[in-house]
């Protein structure tokens, strides 16, 4: 039995499969569906849990090389929270296209995170090293 660490059996699941290069999606609670790839919904009530705090979690377990967000993030979301986001992502290179191009790279991942968050374009895509 799991007594620390993640917990979430479908969680687990999808981070024991992120080999190199793969990517896993962290997503806000208004991200689309995407039939094609397997959605842990842990989604609760509004801002529980956060894109940040399932991200603290999932880096404990994996070694993530490079992450990716929506240039709308910066453009919709105050300093304090870009700064939130920038430390939650210390030591991973960090790169910004359109949404609609993000959009795009999600059927490859290995799965998508659905949480409760409520910040606009809080959504992440972390490749694996």
């Amino acid at each position: 039995m799991i007594k620390t660490g993640l917990l979430n059996p479908g969680i687990l699941s999808l981070v024991a499969r992120v080999r190199h290069t793969n990517a896993l999606v962290i997503a806000d609670r208004g991200f689309p569906f995407w039939p094609q790839i397997e959605t842990v919904d842990i989604s609760l009530v509004d801002e529980v849990p956060t894109v940040l705090q399932v991200l603290a979690a999932v880096r404990a377990n994996c070694n993530f090389t490079q992450a990716c967000m929506a240039r709308e993030f910066q453009k919709n979301n105050s300093p304090a929270t870009r700064a939130a986001f920038a430390k939650g992502l210390v030591g991973i290179p960090l790169k910004f296209e359109p949404h609609i191009e993000f959009k795009k790279r999600v059927p490859d991942a290995i799965g998508l995170i659905r949480t409760g968050d409520t910040i606009q374009y809080a959504n992440l895509i972390l490749v694996s090293g």
